[in-house]
């Protein structure tokens, strides 16, 4: 994360950017935050620039870098008024022993997918934005993304989830996309 000093303070979110798979910052396992003060919440808003930018639903600290629990959802749709939720040290209370197959992508993994079977309702606790404790039970898409992102906080990727041999196709895709992408630099 590059810090750009602004009027005597720093504006750390100024270069917050996405980390591309297969890299070794997205398997790293990630540390709780003590408390959501001021530094946190300028982390979840820059996330959620980086995470709207690229249109996607969610993002978590270390796709940009930071081994912190903390993850950013929204799952507005285009046109709809957003509804960024900001989430921090996420704990899994109770999954529902009902699971559903779904189509998953992510933010780190550009233009990959692959099906993956996850509880159909998940309930999480977690500090909000303002360092309130809160609960909510999610079902569906919302409990498909929460889950997802707290994945990457254990270091764990939608295609640790699928078959090798899927895996290793889309990981083999990606490094070749990075390569290309350093050489046109």
């Amino acid at each position: 994360m590059k810090a750009i000093a602004k009027r005597g303070f720093i504006d750390v979110m100024a270069a917050l950017s996405i980390i591309i798979a297969p890299d070794s910052r997205l398997k790293g396992h990630c540390e709780p935050v003590e408390r959501v003060d001021k530094e946190v919440r300028k982390l979840m808003d820059g996330m959620l620039d980086a995470m709207h930018k690229h249109q996607g639903i969610g993002l978590a600290a270390p796709q940009v870098g930071v081994l912190k629990r903390v993850i950013v959802i929204d799952m507005a749709r285009e046109g709809e008024e957003p509804a960024p939720m900001r989430i921090a040290n996420p704990e899994i209370v109770w999954t529902s022993e009902e699971e559903v197959l779904g189509e998953e992508g992510c933010l780190s993994l550009p233009q990959q997918f692959g099906d993956v079977v996850r509880p159909k309702k998940a309930r999480v606790r977690y500090l909000d934005q303002d360092n309130q404790e809160r609960e909510i039970e999610a079902e569906d898409m919302l409990a498909r993304c929460i889950l997802h992102e707290m994945d990457h906080l254990e270091g764990i990727l939608f295609v640790d989830h699928i078959s090798a041999l899927k895996r290793n196709i889309i990981l083999r895709k990606l490094t070749k996309m990075k390569k290309l992408m350093e050489a046109a630099e």
